[in-house]
């Protein structure tokens, strides 16, 4: 330590150094280590990101300093994303509450919410929202946010989860909108339907497992693993979905890098692979009348599927 950090702007830039030498991997909130640590010190000294820049360089006390090295220190010994050590996330220019039990809230679809699907969807006539596989609920209570008239679903396997996701609605004020439902996809709901199904579920394939960076082993496997090829869970998805969307729905899912092997299956499908100003990729969007068309497909291959898993080996 030295006294010579005694500005949030020498201790960003002095962060950003050790993370660097430390070989940190930034990929929950940011992607570079001046980004990840403007985050942690901003935070610290409760510095708003609508403050002037000249904010940066005022001089701060020496408890402040100490407390926003051992912050970064921590950030560097414990490999954990800076959302778990400050138990916050913000997704769609909202923010969220997080820990281990959920993943980092990072996705591409934010945009999409932000601009209220559109053009695939008339807003005014979105009444029911599903966001499955909802983790922290960011997703969902984005939406419910983005559609003020809408009644929104947020539904997951895991009790942990929804927990943090409960929390999430009771921070944003949403508890009359907005409800969780603990479901292995739709099994738990049967004659529900909605105007937009939205799912970021697991899509890691299991060699990839392996190869995790140490700051994603701090995040739910369950929230990341999907099988070999990382399509265990779109697939049912897919074969499911049509029965609970209404007539013009939609249905948006990332997918990620296992886009390809996605193709690969569904040669036939036209899948619209949605394009963002932000960056990211693997998000796409079928149609009610597409899912139905498909409908046979998708039978198909989650038959072949489950038939292959219980052959002998």
């Amino acid at each position: 330590m030295t006294t010579a950090l005694n500005t949030p702007r020498a201790l960003i830039q002095w962060g950003a150094d050790r993370f660097d030498r430390a070989g940190l991997v930034f990929a929950h909130g940011t992607d570079n280590a001046l980004d990840e640590a403007a985050c942690l010190v901003m935070h610290a000294l409760q510095i708003g990101y609508d403050q002037p820049d000249e904010v940066l360089d005022t001089e701060i006390t020496r408890a402040e300093q100490l407390r926003v090295e051992q912050l970064l220190e921590q950030r560097i010994t414990s490999r954990k994303p800076a959302a778990y050590l400050l138990r916050e996330a913000w997704f769609a220019n909202l923010p969220f509450y997080v820990d281990e039990r959920v993943l980092v809230p990072r996705s591409p679809i934010a945009e999409l919410i932000e601009a209220q699907f559109t053009p695939w969807v008339k807003p005014e006539q979105v009444k029911g929202i599903l966001d499955m596989c909802t983790g922290s609920g960011c997703i969902g209570i984005a939406c419910a946010h983005a559609f003020p008239d809408a009644a929104v679903e947020l539904t997951d396997l895991s009790d942990g989860a929804l927990a943090v996701a409960e929390e999430n609605i009771r921070r944003h004020h949403l508890e009359e909108r907005v409800r969780t439902l603990n479901s292995d996809l739709f099994a738990a709901l049967h004659g529900h339907v909605y105007d937009v199904i939205v799912a970021n579920p697991p899509y890691v394939p299991e060699e990839e497992m392996k190869q995790l960076a140490p700051e994603f082993l701090h995040e739910p496997s369950m929230g990341l693993h999907a099988g070999p090829d990382g399509l265990d869970i779109v697939i049912h998805i897919l074969q499911q979905a049509a029965s609970h969307l209404r007539d013009n729905g939609i249905l948006v899912v990332e997918v990620g890098h296992t886009q390809d092997r996605l193709l690969a299956c569904y040669p036939q499908v036209p899948f619209m692979w949605l394009d963002f100003e932000y960056g990211g990729s693997g998000v796409f969007m079928l149609d009610s009348a597409q899912l139905k068309y498909h409908q046979p497909l998708f039978d198909q291959v989650a038959s072949q599927r489950m038939n292959s898993t219980q052959q002998p080996r």
